[in-house]
């Protein structure tokens, strides 16, 4: 894929140099001159210094043949205008946002941010799985509300344990995204056996939250 990155400090920096290792096409645009010419040296991706906003930045930046728009800049509203560019006068087909404020997700979702991300609500779901008995937890929903990804933990009595994935029954448009083993990150296939304290992140329909979890704990 050919995705353009608007901000280029640690969060775009390091989220290039992972879709760079993941054979991606990258672009990335900041307004720092200086950050600009670090990176340049450093990563193998068309750098350009301007203002992601200025839609003739984007179209240096190769926006008409981009698959995604990823807006990770300090600013809400710079990510916010930016994405709205690319979906209305350039058509992208995918624009995700970095929401630095909570308050603003509401805003990004009504305002057709297909993934608005939300990195201290994510956080905060992980603390809360963590101090609480909530055998589901959404970490992050996107689509306007109707998709979302979750994290399940197997207890030692669920019914899929020792159970290969190709044999198990998941809700209708729900699929297993990847496996945390211990320390052992595992992306699902058709063979892989599920083990007792899996964390399970899945994708989901909102809707379809507890059939998933009926299937995977066995309860509702």
């Amino acid at each position: 894929m050919y995705i353009i990155i608007i901000g280029g400090g640690k969060v775009g920096y390091f989220l290039a140099k992972r879709l760079i290792a993941g054979k991606h096409t990258v672009s990335i645009v900041d307004k720092d001159s200086q950050l600009c010419e670090g990176i340049s040296c450093e990563l193998p991706a068309l750098v350009i210094h301007g203002d992601g906003c200025d839609p003739r930045i984007l179209e240096q930046a190769g926006i008409k043949r981009a698959d995604v728009l990823a807006a990770v800049t300090g600013d809400d509203e710079d990510n916010l205008i930016t994405c709205q560019l690319a979906k209305e006068i350039f058509n992208v087909q995918r624009t995700v946002a970095r929401v630095n404020n909570p308050d603003n997700e509401h805003t990004f979702s009504k305002l057709s941010i297909d993934v608005p991300v939300d990195s201290t609500k994510i956080i905060a779901k992980i603390i809360e799985e963590e101090v609480s008995l909530s055998d589901i937890v959404n970490l992050m929903s996107f689509k306007h509300g109707k998709l979302s990804i979750v994290r399940v933990d197997l207890p030692h009595d669920s019914p899929v344990i020792n159970k290969q994935i190709q044999d198990i029954q998941l809700p209708t448009d729900s699929v297993f995204v990847s496996i945390v083993r211990g320390e052992e990150v595992i992306v699902p296939k058709g063979t892989t056996v599920l083990k007792p304290g899996d964390d399970i992140i899945a994708l989901t329909l909102v809707s379809n939250e507890p059939q998933l979890l009926n299937v995977l704990i066995g309860k509702i």
